[in-house]
């Protein structure tokens, strides 16, 4: 069963959505054939009497237990999803009832993965994240091709950290468009002397005739 992509937030994509490696299924199918090949034998060998009716009704019952725990796996394993979206890590289970965890991606610190040699040849393992939550790491078995999954969650986590830094310049620059600008400086006021000084270099340039350099000259004597 896929994701729900309703699910996923506004921007959110999703990257990964995997079910557990069939290896996960490989205890119950062993199980299964054992049980087929001993109601076969139970149907080939003929003993007479209540002997027959009693290894018919084992071989019976062993085939239908090894059924049903074939069943109960498949479930389990068709209702599982790993789930890597551009901003966390999902792990859901169950069809009726319904577990799960969520990891976002930025706190998540470490991740590691196993696999002994038969998951090497089959592109099984297990999968580790050491993360900043409650529990500290969690661990997913039956992942598939777990050293490529490992990578792309660093991948995801370095693009999302990304994204935070772009997410948080914008918002220092709209911050900063809508600011008032900063108050104009005073100008400085200047001192009777240099107010004379000015009016002498006007009187000099012929902007002001004598009377009114004499006129100006003794307000701010006057005032001074």
């Amino acid at each position: 069963m896929a994701f729900p992509r309703k699910l996923l937030n506004d921007r959110e994509e999703l990257v990964l959505d995997l079910r557990p490696h069939w290896i996960y299924l490989a205890p119950s199918v062993l199980l299964l054939v054992v049980a087929v090949v001993v109601g076969v034998a139970a149907l080939v060998w003929n003993p007479a009497g209540i002997t027959r009716t009693l290894v018919f009704v084992l071989a019976g019952i062993v085939v239908v237990l090894a059924l049903l725990y074939f069943f109960r796996r498949y479930g389990i394993w068709t209702t599982t999803n790993f789930v890597l979206t551009s901003d966390r890590i999902i792990s859901r289970r169950g069809l009726v009832s319904k577990s799960g965890i969520e990891i976002p991606l930025e706190r998540v610190n470490t991740v590691f993965f196993h696999q002994g040699l038969f998951e090497r040849l089959v592109g099984a393992g297990d999968l580790t994240i050491e993360s900043a939550g409650e529990r500290g790491s969690e661990t997913f078995s039956d992942i598939r091709r777990p050293q490529q999954v490992q990578r792309e969650i660093y991948v995801q986590m370095e693009a999302n950290t990304n994204r935070e830094y772009h997410r948080m310049g914008q918002a220092a620059a709209q911050a900063h468009s809508q600011a008032p600008p900063p108050p104009a400086a005073a100008a400085p006021q200047l001192s009777v002397p240099e107010q004379l000084e000015k009016l002498d270099e006007l009187r000099r340039r012929g902007v002001l005739s004598e009377a009114e350099f004499q006129a100006q000259k003794a307000v701010l004597l006057g005032n001074g």
